[in-house]
């Protein structure tokens, strides 16, 4: 598990790392075709970080056709939807230049190991600051132990060491976020075992789809919890289904377009609102958290 947990901090901070780069040169007209790593995502646009290190904007439109290759030979073709299109995914994009030397995608392919790659970055965006103090406690005392020994072993060292390693890593995992500023929120909540809207909610969604309309570059983030009654992995797959719910009437009732929506995040049991031993606790753990979230780049703009 912490090889998996080092290998995801890795990729977080080569998304990071890769923000540094220089422009994409791409001339209007011309057809292009070249492999990146996502490190942005503004609405209708991605920020992409090529094999040369450049750095080149991706248009996506109604017409930008999103596919997961299937097979040995890649032949096949699974039609994915513009969520899965999420910071630390490498993608292969043809497309051609416009006047702002930008590339609008005709088709852009992954293929599925790179998604959950990507996906697990995403997960590993939950951890809390509380999380993150823990760690830094952890190092103070291990500090504090090795003063007080007089004596700085090789374990001692590795422990350190290790806490460190593992605060840079959350850090690194938040930092995706702490370049967005979440401009409206809503929560939706769910009777037991249901992923049924109520009227109340869609009016709330609506006034949430109507507000961010009016915003420059937004994407709406959805992620979906459950509560403890049932086992872990039926919870897991209702959170899930809450989220998938929430998405769809916010695309087909509140028209708002796929493209600003991130692929939803099914958090099951984890990260109750309230304790579930009681019945109004498992009520407000019975949920879907939606947010509408602007780089902050643009916003100042």
């Amino acid at each position: 598990m912490r090889r998996k947990d080092v290998r995801i901090g890795l990729c977080v901070l080569l998304v990071c790392c890769l923000g540094l780069g220089t422009g994409f040169a791409v001339s209007s007209g011309e057809k292009v075709k070249f492999n990146g790593l996502i490190i942005g995502r503004n609405g209708d646009t991605l920020t992409l970080k090529t094999s040369s290190s450049a750095k080149v904007i991706i248009v996506l439109t109604d017409h930008t056709d999103v596919v997961q290759p299937k097979g040995l030979l890649g032949i096949r073709k699974r039609q994915m939807a513009v969520t899965a299109l999420m910071p630390g995914l490498k993608i292969q994009v043809s497309g051609i230049g416009d006047e702002q030397s930008r590339v609008v995608a005709t088709t852009i392919k992954f293929s599925k190991d790179d998604l959950q790659t990507a996906e697990a970055i995403q997960a590993g965006l939950a951890p809390t600051e509380e999380a993150v103090q823990t760690n830094k406690q952890n190092i103070q005392a291990n500090k504090d132990e090795i003063a007080a020994n007089k004596v700085e072993t090789a374990a001692n060292r590795e422990r350190i060491a290790a806490n460190t390693q593992e605060i840079e890593n959350v850090n690194k995992r938040f930092s995706d976020l702490s370049d967005y500023d979440v401009k409206y929120s809503a929560t939706v909540y769910f009777s037991s075992a249901s992923a049924a809207i109520s009227a109340d909610d869609k009016k709330g969604l609506m006034k949430l789809a109507h507000d961010a309309v009016n915003l420059t570059g937004y994407i709406i983030e959805v992620k979906g919890f459950a509560d403890t009654s049932g086992n872990a992995a039926m919870n897991q797959q209702l959170s899930m289904d809450r989220a998938q719910g929430v998405i769809a009437y916010l695309i087909q009732d509140c028209n708002v377009p796929v493209r600003h929506i991130v692929a939803p995040g099914a958090m099951g049991e984890a990260d109750p609102a309230a304790p579930n031993e009681t019945s109004q606790g498992r009520s407000q753990n019975r949920r879907v958290e939606v947010k509408v979230i602007v780089n902050r780049g643009l916003a100042g703009s």
